[in-house]
């Protein structure tokens, strides 16, 4: 199981442990998306090497690929993987969300058409649990609905109520010694993300995450739900922002208070060519790079910077279309990502963390590196 204490604050951000069977992980942690028990184009021992301590997993595609019985059969996803520390799985939730077309809900779960070979499968909350204890993840998600940014009142209490229901029976369908995190819903509406927080922290969830955010809705919006929401969520609890992971995302969330982090960003957006330095974004397929003898960024530990690779070399293997590149630039995205929750976590034991974040905000709203 896992336990979590806050060891000091700077306004609502906090700076904590989080303790797993797996190692402990330093909050606020960003976690690398490992989709397929991979983290695209990068090795368990480079993800490590990043400062990482904590994957996520995803349940669905795991599920039908290659099957949590096989998974189960070489020892979980942390030998099958050969990641040694903590390991979050989602509950498949958001897929039912963002593969629609596919997918009939009901109460007793997700009905899906498996995009693969086209099978029925439904993913219930009981199954949802059975499949990520199989898993062996330290922390399982509860199933939940995820709507759309810009859902109807109507649909939003249609979703926390489901949501909420569900939430019983997956703590009722735990796997031993599994934790098991719920999901709070409820759109920008703040009224209704607060009733959902107050109706799950009720439960014996051993953390709560805020989900269906960054599904459509305006920034500022998600911006305002999270200033209150995000204060309100048991102290005592770990409170994790789904799928939400902008630089400038993550410090604003921080400041109201979130713990952990996890998206698709870092990577997916190296592989588009995008980096995020301390000095702003580069574009490595931009004119200006083409006789650029710098590194991607001076001091960074990553192996394209710390091997010398310039930015114009690097943005010839980019437009020859060249597979080292993607593993170089997604090293340098994940190296950012580390030391930036290094640095935040730093700026919160310091007790300046709001202006230190604000210096940063400034500073990356109008700079190219």
């Amino acid at each position: 199981m896992t336990s979590f204490r806050v060891e000091t604050t700077s306004g609502h951000a906090r700076a904590g442990v989080l303790t797993t069977a797996h190692g402990e992980v330093k909050t606020p942690a960003f976690m690398p998306v490992g989709t397929q028990a991979a983290v695209k184009a990068v090795s368990s021992e480079e993800v490590a090497e990043t400062g990482a301590r904590m994957q996520i997993m995803n349940t669905y595609h795991l599920w039908l690929r290659p099957g949590p019985e096989l998974i189960a059969e070489h020892g979980g996803l942390h030998a099958f993987a050969r990641w040694p520390h903590a390991i979050v799985t989602d509950s498949g939730g958001f897929q039912a969300f963002s593969l629609a077309q596919r997918m009939r809900a009901s109460e007793n779960g997700f009905e899906f058409a498996s995009h693969l070979d086209g099978k029925k499968m439904l993913l219930s909350p009981e199954e949802a649990m059975r499949v990520q204890g199989l898993l062996g993840s330290d922390i399982a998600m509860q199933l939940d609905v995820c709507p759309p940014g810009g859902s109807p009142h109507s649909d939003l209490v249609q979703a926390v109520e489901r949501t909420t229901r569900w939430a019983e029976r997956c703590l009722a369908a735990r796997a031993p010694k599994q934790a098991v995190f719920g999901i709070v819903q409820g759109g920008t509406d703040i009224e209704l993300r607060l009733a959902h927080a107050e109706a799950l922290a009720r439960l014996p969830f051993d953390g709560l995450a805020l989900g269906g955010f960054s599904v459509g809705e305006p920034i500022p919006e998600m911006y305002r739900a999270l200033s209150v929401v995000g204060p309100a969520l048991p102290a005592e609890r770990p409170r994790y922002l789904m799928g939400v992971g902008m630089p400038g995302d993550i410090l604003t969330a921080v400041e109201s208070g979130i713990d952990l982090f996890d998206c698709v960003i870092p990577t997916r957006n190296a592989r588009n060519g995008q980096l995020f330095t301390w000095q702003g974004k580069i574009v490595i397929k931009n004119a200006r790079y083409r006789d650029d003898a710098r590194p991607l960024e001076e001091g960074c530990g990553c192996a394209a910077c710390r091997g010398g690779y310039s930015r114009a070399y690097l943005r010839h293997l980019y437009l020859a279309g060249e597979i080292l590149v993607l593993r170089l630039l997604s090293q340098h995205n994940l190296h950012f990502y580390a030391r930036l929750m290094a640095e935040l976590r730093g700026a919160v034991e310091r007790g300046d963390f709001q202006a230190w974040a604000r210096a940063k905000l400034a500073l990356w709203s109008d700079s190219a590196a």
